[in-house]
């Protein structure tokens, strides 16, 4: 996504990750039949599209903190809250790796192309959040009629 100088998305921008954002982390919510990598695949592509927001990315880790500690993950718990401690310092300095999945599986400073799942499902949401976003917004302009 676009950013100006000092880094920050456009407010339009900043609207648009927070609903794909909802969307993938609502997919992660209604993923509780699948296996334990497809559910992590959820909060990977909802890092990926967040980091860039603070409350987003503290979220983020925050849940994978709960997920990782729901399945005693403990090598992933204790990377989780090593991420927890960064993500303050890495939004005040500016120095995010873009497309970090944010697992504990992979060093929290490298800069990653997503995979093609990763794509896949950012672009499904994507579709998804883009027509949730028009059906709401005619909807609006219906009821100011």
């Amino acid at each position: 996504m676009p950013t100006d100088t000092a880094g920050h998305l456009p407010a339009d921008s900043r609207l648009q990750s927070r609903q794909l954002y909802k969307q993938l982390m609502q997919g992660f919510a209604e993923s509780k039949g699948q296996d334990i990598e497809g559910r992590w695949r959820w909060l990977m592509a909802a890092h990926i599209v967040g980091q860039h927001h603070f409350p987003l990315h503290w979220h983020n880790h925050r849940t994978m903190l709960s997920f990782a500690l729901s399945k005693r993950d403990y090598p992933e718990v204790f990377g989780q809250l090593f991420r927890l401690s960064l993500v303050p310092v890495g939004h005040l300095i500016g120095k995010l790796p873009s497309g970090n999945i944010g697992r504990a599986t992979v060093s929290a400073f490298k800069r990653m192309e997503p995979d093609q799942e990763m794509k896949r499902l950012i672009t499904e949401a994507r579709e998804k959040s883009s027509r949730t976003m028009l059906l709401e917004g005619s909807g609006n302009s219906q009821a100011r009629m």
